[in-house]
């Protein structure tokens, strides 16, 4: 699972929420879970889908109390919906051991506290929040920031000032997870110059949220600002460039590219990695090869029969390495891709 090995969880508590989801999903079945996720956005679903793909095992007393779990918010939540908080903690401190009723009256709390977001900024012109924002400090524009879509987020993220983009990205990067009351106190500025204004969420930014900013402007100040991240963070660059560019990504590099990525691969790597990889892609490293060269290598793939996901995922990554270090050594052009050269 996702930054966790199976083996490094023991318990429920080990589990993120998006990892108790996933496993939540797997319990329930297809037809259950394609209902729940007609109720959640579209950067939950991708969340709790890479969680399910990442999944190996699940162990059958952790699947238990996670169903349980579920259940027991879903009371939580019926009971303050009928009688407030205060009945719901009573109900709950009756029914469910203490240590236990305290956990699930702490996460109902954070649920109830996190219920309102700031949707209310997406009907927002990005020019207009750049000047309703450009004058505030750089930490409350990254839990701002962290709070839109991605493209929109770029775009205002490329409107503000070129000094005080790269600060914003970093302290964006460390917002895993912040205080209700740090939202409460933006939510509270925010307040005063807008209206209909309130919120807050637990889990917000990161790495992840970052990379999709940043891979949604555009290619030349995607990459100056990484390079700029480097100088300061050279780890969280990489994590960055990692989360930026995956093996798919390969089909937007020119002709040339290809064919001098062609030169470094191991032809075992790509004969695995070609399993997992869509029609389109292998097509495209196909015409840059040699007739001869294209049949043999579809010949080896056909003899190679079923291939394990893992090893799919590390011939890609192999690859996906080699290209990157072609980008470095200025070989070939990642943040260029597909775009013609003139001399």
């Amino acid at each position: 699972m996702c930054a966790q090995s199976s083996s490094a969880i023991n318990s429920i508590d080990d589990l993120t929420p998006y990892q108790k989801a996933a496993i939540l999903s797997v319990t329930l079945g297809d037809e259950v879970s394609a209902k729940l996720f007609k109720n959640l956005s579209k950067n939950e679903i991708e969340a709790i889908s890479r969680e399910i793909a990442l999944m190996k095992k699940i162990d059958p007393d952790i699947a238990k109390a996670v169903v349980r779990e579920f259940y027991q918010m879903l009371k939580a939540k019926e009971y303050a919906a009928t009688g407030g908080l205060e009945y719901a903690k009573e109900l709950l401190m009756k029914t469910l051991e203490p240590e236990e009723a305290r956990k699930i009256i702490d996460k109902l709390v954070k649920l109830l506290e996190s219920n309102v977001g700031f949707g209310y900024l997406e009907n927002i012109d990005p020019k207009q929040l750049v000047k309703f924002i450009q004058n505030e400090h750089p930490q409350t524009i990254a839990v701002i920031l962290s709070h839109l879509d991605q493209s929109k987020a770029a775009e205002v993220l490329g409107l503000l000032p070129k000094e005080t983009q790269i600060d914003i990205v970093l302290r964006m990067a460390s917002l895993e997870n912040i205080s209700p009351n740090v939202i409460k106190r933006v939510s509270e500025m925010l307040e005063t110059k807008m209206e209909d204004l309130s919120g807050s969420n637990v889990e917000i930014g990161g790495i992840r949220a970052v990379s999709e900013v940043i891979n949604r402007m555009g290619r030349t100040e995607s990459k100056s600002l990484v390079d700029q991240i480097a100088e300061k963070n050279p780890d969280l660059a990489s994590k960055i460039r990692d989360m930026m560019f995956v093996f798919e990504d390969i089909i937007k590099l020119s002709n040339s590219d290809i064919q001098e990525i062609l030169k470094h691969v191991d032809k075992k790597d790509l004969t695995i990695a070609f399993k997992g990889a869509p029609e389109e892609l292998n097509k495209k490293f196909f015409s840059n090869m040699s007739n001869r060269a294209a049949e043999t290598l579809k010949e080896e793939m056909d003899f190679l029969g079923p291939v394990r996901v893992k090893d799919v995922e590390r011939a890609q990554k192999a690859i996906v390495d080699i290209v990157r270090r072609l980008d470095e050594e200025g070989v070939i052009s990642i943040s260029g891709s597909g775009e013609e050269m003139l001399e």
